[in-house]
């Protein structure tokens, strides 16, 4: 898994937030329509906050990000239900964990939804 360039990282910064458009947009490392996004809030943050995962099923590049979670943002979560134990042990790789999120993608259970 490689991480996306600075400039590929902006470029993910402009058009339409995943939160208005969450489905799959263009790569900007590779061009193919295979970017993807995931985003949770973890259950013992200290402060509201979101976790964001963008990457790419075709070329595999990935960036990750913490940001404050925007008050009244409300999203739909696939993996909320998994229990505590399963979901740390999923998350311990980043290939095998976005494989996971791949999957749901294939299966229809992602992209979220989001509401304010």
């Amino acid at each position: 898994m490689n991480t996306f360039s600075a400039d590929e990282v902006a470029a993910l910064a402009t058009g339409e937030s995943f939160f208005a458009a969450p489905g799959e947009r263009l790569c900007p490392a590779c061009g193919e329509k295979r970017l993807r996004a995931y985003v949770n809030t973890p259950p013992n943050a200290r402060r509201p906050t979101l976790v964001s995962y963008v990457w790419c099923a075709a070329c595999a590049k990935f960036v990750g990000t913490r940001a404050k979670h925007p008050e009244g943002l409300v999203f739909s979560d696939p993996l909320a239900a998994m229990p505590a134990a399963e979901r740390r042990e999923l998350e311990r790789s980043l290939v095998g964990f976005l494989a996971y999120l791949d999957r749901l993608w294939e299966e229809g259970a992602l992209p979220q939804t989001f509401a304010a």
